[in-house]
């Protein structure tokens, strides 16, 4: 009965450990990565002369903000599949024609690999299990962003200003969504 009870203790213990284990970049590197990527995006947009205002983009692309007010609610798994995407949105956004953009190239290649290096590792965080199906409202919201601003004014600095504004936004959200998460722990 006490080798049973050991076993089960054992067990319990090891499996605490290795599922730390699998988060502890998210409890230790996340929040730095997610202020080096608001800082270099910060820094694309002190190279910009644009003047545009934000409301153009709110009126036009309005972010459906509704989706992170679910994913607020939603379990852990969720909410760093959620984060994870909009990582994955933001990288594949900026990859586009960017050549009008006024910020120099090594920063956005600098913030494209710290975005990427934030979805690969909040990815192992979650497991095999945890991130299904991307969510096509917020895929659709990011295409329509691709459409409307950047192909319909012809990737301009302009264009870039308005999406660097926006994205800088979804990555304050989405930094919250996971804070929430490690104030929980």
């Amino acid at each position: 009965m006490l080798n049973r009870i050991f076993s089960v203790c054992l067990l319990l213990s090891l499996y605490s450990a290795a599922s730390s284990l699998s988060c502890r970049w998210m409890d230790h590197k996340f929040s730095q990565h997610s202020e080096k990527s608001l800082e270099l995006l910060d820094r694309m947009g002190n190279n910009s002369t644009n003047t545009t205002g934000d409301a153009e983009v709110k009126s036009t692309a309005a972010f459906p903000y509704d989706l992170y007010s679910q994913a607020s609610k939603a379990s852990a798994e969720e909410k760093l599949g959620f984060t994870v995407q909009i990582l994955e949105e933001a990288a594949a956004l900026f990859e586009e024609d960017h050549s009008s953009a006024s910020w120099e190239e090594r920063t956005l290649e600098n913030f494209l690999n710290v975005v990427t290096k934030q979805a690969d590792n909040l990815r192992s965080c979650i497991g095999s299990h945890g991130h299904k199906k991307k969510n096509k409202k917020l895929h659709m919201y990011f295409k329509r962003l691709s459409r409307h601003f950047l192909e319909q004014m012809g990737h301009s600095a302009e264009a870039w200003e308005l999406v660097r504004l926006e994205i800088r936004d979804y990555l304050t959200r989405a930094d919250l969504l996971v804070s929430s998460l490690l104030n929980t722990n």
